[in-house]
């Protein structure tokens, strides 16, 4: 667990800010992602693979899935790995999570993909959660890409 990456904020609540993902993690997927279209997916199913705590991948992986239903998996799988790897970076279920801080970006990006994939497959209960999170997560969601 690491001991410095829950921050006080004079304005609020406190903020968590994850370990940055490991480089190798990193180029694998930016590798992954120079594949021809035909091939993303599969070269960035090998990164997850490998790498199964990165939750960029896991957020990549939904983007490129091949149905609704598949987005939605990928998406939950990076969204609970990122909670365990919030709560062992000191968060205790409240606290800003915030897109300014690169290291992230791969939980939210995770937690937006489900809740646009909830919002695709009719589970509207769970769309409204997802945003609900976000927006206490980061009151500035959301960013102006969800590339950057």
């Amino acid at each position: 667990m690491s001991s410095a990456s829950v921050h006080l904020t004079e304005s609020g609540p406190p903020e968590t800010v994850l370990d940055p993902e490991p480089a190798a993690a990193i180029d694998a997927l930016a590798n992954a992602l120079k594949q021809s279209p035909a091939q993303q997916r599969s070269a960035v199913a090998a990164v997850v693979a490998r790498f199964p705590r990165f939750l960029d991948g896991w957020a990549h992986l939904g983007q490129l899935a091949r149905d609704n239903i598949e987005a939605y998996s990928a998406f939950r799988v990076g969204y609970h790995r990122g909670l365990d790897r919030l709560r062992q970076n000191g968060w205790r279920g409240s606290g800003y999570v915030r897109w300014s801080h690169e290291a992230n970006r791969g939980f939210l990006r995770s937690l937006a993909g489900l809740e646009a994939a909830a919002a695709a497959i009719g589970e509207q209960d769970e769309q409204q959660r997802c945003l609900h999170f976000l927006r206490q997560l980061d009151p500035s969601w959301p960013p102006a890409s969800l590339d950057d």
